[in-house]
């Protein structure tokens, strides 16, 4: 089964969300327990430990890191990203988002969509760093490449 099962964020020692990033927390763990692709590939001819498997990410030494098991806890993968191609996409994100939600609050509904249009390519370019980064590493679908950036977004605000 090539899926996450479980996803953890190592978020402990951060300081609390905004309500809003809260929310989006709930909504991207939510949706990626109810749908995702998440495939180890083989490497060096080892055979893959067989999903599904419980992901822990984590910010750790200015790296963002996936430590991969399977339901039985067996080490899969541990994967160590820099934080670098990330931080300029996370920062536009952000800033969009910001705008969206002053947005919700007071414009039309006409530039609330132009605005969301444009939270959403920032989005797209997320997952897209995103599955560029973990090319040979682990494969996963564009829905889940979104939800996983929105919880890179989740560590970074609090980092």
């Amino acid at each position: 089964m090539t899926r996450i099962a479980h996803i953890e964020l190592d978020d402990a020692n951060l300081p609390p969300p905004t309500p809003e990033i809260e929310q989006e927390r709930r909504v991207a763990m939510f949706d990626l327990m109810e749908d995702n692709t998440f495939a180890l590939p083989p490497r060096d001819g080892r055979p893959v430990p067989p999903g599904p498997y419980n992901v822990g990410l984590s910010i750790r030494d200015k790296r963002l890191v996936f430590d991969v098991t399977t339901q039985g806890h067996e080490k899969a993968a541990e994967f160590h990203l820099s934080l670098s191609p990330f931080r300029q996409v996370v920062k536009d994100y952000f800033a969009i988002c910001k705008s969206y939600f002053d947005a919700v609050k007071s414009l039309p509904p006409s530039q609330i969509e132009t605005i969301d249009m444009a939270r959403r390519g920032i989005h797209n370019e997320g997952a897209r760093i995103l599955q560029e980064r973990l090319e040979g590493k682990v494969e996963v679908d564009d829905a889940t490449a979104r939800r996983l950036f929105t919880l890179i977004c989740v560590l970074h605000f609090g980092g």
